[in-house]
């Protein structure tokens, strides 16, 4: 079965619960059931034996836990006589049998349901009448994972939780990221490492710190797993949203992988994997959400531990907290003389550029540029996810550069690559095909310099494009029509997105224009400033600040200088400036010839009117 087929059988549910409950209240039955008979199906087949094993372990007055795993072939089990089949016996104990069923879970198990208030959800379906009429209709479907993939699983939880979250008005893109969008972040941070995944035996760990329903980790694990069956994959996630959470820890519970490394809580306030380091990472924060609820524990943490804590480079502004997750993940990168780390993160355009010299976002930015480690920042096409138009970027970051990509940070404008979706999902409209996830990972994996070349027809349509590798030779133009050229790939120094904000000081003068001098200390004799008139500049870091002044200031203002006590080193990394081409304006005489045409034609129909 396919995963839209299952999604609207699972959504048909909701046939049942119209009336006795709001739309908004959907999610809170049909997500814990979906999980719940997903695990009742995955434990099928070794059910009975389970059951002859409890009673064989329990005889020998044993600890069955470790037993019953072993018979269940998974690192959970289910030691209740019941499944949701045999719930259908016994209608009118239909609550306390579920309820017994529910508590024969292992607690890893358990702690899922707990997480998702079902006991909460029996109760008020067993109210209405309705608890009984709702197990059968699940126990309808095979969920095995011979009948439906762990990824169109995914797939399925993803869709219902957006229909969810739009019924009540929601934000979907807190929960999960678009499939296209995590595979391109993952080709990115293992498509250098391609060689060194392949060898037999590797053993690679893989962390989210805002893992929603874990399709981040998922597509990771695929991929490695994929290209190196040998592979050993251990994930690692940490979640807010208690449904959210819910979903990660049993889809991760199905595929094998330790629960224990799936924590609940917020991940700046309450890091639920302290000390601990990554070989990869993945993350998709929240875009401009602010951090007022855990301001206190995080400012404690920047005050008392500075560079030893996560937050040590400096603080954003408290309503947006993206660059606290991404100096999280700067503190779980294993250090370089033990391999080092790599990691992907998708972030609105605010950090690229937000806050002036001295700022903590600056700061921020000028600690992981002066560490050297941006290795690129990916623009992405807007209109790419599902609760915001807004543009995005992907930043990888990593602290073992290869040599050629040293002191170097690569731009990548992909904002031209993508293809129109055949039904808007919320603000989603775009998608990235197959073919761009191909383009950009290869733009990437050759750091080169590149451009794009848009044929243009002479009705002024588009209808080509060409990537040019430098001293590569545009194509030709068609007849009447022309070639546009722009930048797609740059490679900058990282000392190009730094620069000096100096303080300009004009002199302060009396009634009678003259200036007036300091009486004493210090300013003894000197020319006291006018703050009226006060102006900064910001002088790249390649360029001497007295030279910039000299050429760009004395000039117009003979009685200016510096104040170098007011001197701060700022960054930032204007994206849309690097790939901004200038088109002039057409000619006048082309223009003037368009408008005497209009115009002829317009009193030609007025001359028509008056006839």
């Amino acid at each position: 079965m396919n995963q839209q087929a299952l999604s609207a059988f699972l959504w048909s549910v909701a046939d049942l619960l119209r009336g006795d409950y709001k739309q908004s209240d959907y999610g809170k039955i049909i997500l814990p059931f979906t999980v719940l008979r997903r695990i009742d199906c995955v434990l099928a087949p070794t059910k009975a034996a389970v059951l002859a094993e409890l009673d064989l372990r329990e005889a020998q007055g044993l600890p069955v836990a470790q037993f019953l795993r072993k018979k269940a072939g998974q690192s959970f089990y289910n030691a209740s006589s019941f499944d949701l089949k045999k719930l259908m016996g016994d209608q009118d104990n239909i609550a306390a049998n579920l309820r017994a069923y529910i508590l024969g879970f292992s607690p890893e198990v358990r702690d899922i349901f707990d997480k998702f208030e079902f006991d909460t959800q029996i109760d008020r379906l067993a109210k209405a009448g309705l608890l009984y009429q709702v197990v059968e209709k699940f126990t309808q479907i095979d969920m095995h994972p011979d009948h439906v993939t762990n990824h169109q699983m995914g797939l399925v939880f993803e869709e219902l939780i957006r229909r969810f979250a739009e019924l009540s008005n929601e934000t979907a893109g807190e929960h999960f990221t678009p499939r296209e969008v995590i595979r391109l972040m993952v080709n990115l941070i293992f498509v250098e490492d391609d060689e060194a995944l392949c060898r037999t035996g590797i053993v690679r760990t893989i962390y989210d710190p805002t893992a929603g329903t874990g399709g981040m980790l998922s597509v990771a694990e695929e991929y490695l797993t994929d290209m190196n069956p040998t592979a050993s994959v251990s994930l690692y996630g940490q979640e807010l949203n208690p449904e959210s959470y819910a979903i990660c820890k049993a889809d991760m519970l199905i595929k094998g992988q330790d629960v224990g490394n799936i924590t609940f809580g917020n991940t700046l306030s309450d890091d639920g994997h302290e000390g601990e380091k990554f070989d990869y990472m993945l993350s998709n924060p929240p875009f401009g959400v602010e951090w007022k609820k855990v301001e206190k524990a995080v400012r404690a943490e920047h005050e008392q531990k500075g560079h030893a804590g996560r937050f040590g480079p400096g603080l954003p502004r408290v309503s947006d907290g993206s660059l606290l997750f991404l100096m999280h993940l700067l503190s779980k990168m294993r250090p370089a003389s033990q391999g080092g780390s790599r990691f992907g993160i998708v972030l609105n355009g605010s950090p690229l550029f937000t806050g002036g010299a001295g700022s903590g976002e600056s700061e921020i930015r000028r600690h992981v540029l002066e560490s050297d480690l941006v290795e690129a920042i990916v623009a992405l096409p807007t209109d790419m996810f599902y609760n915001t138009g807004i543009a995005t970027y992907v930043w990888i970051l990593t602290n073992r550069k290869p040599e050629a990509r040293k002191g170097k940070v690569q731009l990548i404008d992909g904002s031209g690559f993508w293809q129109k979706m055949r039904k808007s999902l919320g603000s989603k409209r775009k998608e990235l095909a197959e073919a761009d996830i191909t383009t950009i990972t290869r733009l990437f994996g050759e750091f080169t310099e590149a451009e794009l070349a848009r044929i243009i027809d002479a009705d002024g349509k588009e209808i080509g494009t060409e990537i040019l590798a430098p001293g590569q030779t545009p194509p030709a133009a068609p007849q009447g029509g022309k070639i546009k050229l722009a930048p797609l790939s740059r490679i900058l120094p990282n000392e190009a997105f730094g620069y000096r904000s100096i303080t300009v000081e004009r002199p302060l003068r009396d009634e009678d224009g003259k200036i007036v001098v300091g009486q004493k200390g210090k300013a003894k004799g000197k020319p006291q400033p006018d703050s009226s008139l006060r102006d900064t500049e910001n002088v790249p870091l390649a360029e001497e600040a007295e030279a910039y002044f000299a050429r760009e200031v004395l000039p117009h203002a003979a009685d200016a200088w510096i104040d170098p006590d007011k001197t701060r080193t700022g960054y930032e990394i204007p994206f849309n400036r690097h790939f901004y081409v200038f088109e002039p304006p057409r000619p006048l005489a082309e223009i003037d010839a368009d408008l005497a045409g209009v115009t002829a034609r317009i009193q030609e129909m007025l001359k028509g009117l008056t006839a």
